[in-house]
């Protein structure tokens, strides 16, 4: 492949002639440029690092009325021997998954009841996307 440049009347590089006659055009695409940078890389830094976008969450205003609603539900806590954390995959036996009631936004999830603590689960990959403390 064959790159050419501009060169002046003494054979050195030198800037394009079209952006000699357009400073201003010059001047409004660096400007530009400046502006959609940032917009750029806030889009990538949204959602999860594997590029997936988040996972709904129960919103913390209504955390402590879901709290309530599962400590009447009585279900049992499946003790897991791990840490736990948003990002655990649970065991496929032993922890119970239960539905969500859809005043919580959360549709297509379920919770339950690990350690003594509410988690919101993935159904699909039984991994948790939320503890609600």
């Amino acid at each position: 492949m064959q790159f050419f440049e501009h060169r002046d009347s003494e054979g050195k590089p030198s800037a394009s002639p079209r952006t000699k006659e357009h400073p201003m055009l010059r001047n409004a695409l660096f400007a530009a440029g400046l502006v959609l940078l940032p917009a750029t890389a806030m889009a990538q830094n949204q959602g999860q690092p594997n590029g997936l976008p988040d996972p709904p969450s129960i919103r913390s205003e209504l955390a402590p009325r879901f709290k309530q609603y599962v400590v009447t539900q009585r279900p049992t806590s499946y003790a897991y021997a791990e840490p736990l954390a948003v990002g655990t995959v649970l065991p496929q036996q032993g922890v119970v998954y239960r539905e969500v009631p859809a005043e919580y936004g959360v549709s297509g999830y379920r919770y339950s009841v690990v350690n003594n603590r509410t988690v919101l689960v993935d159904p699909n990959t039984r991994r948790v996307v939320q503890i609600i403390d």
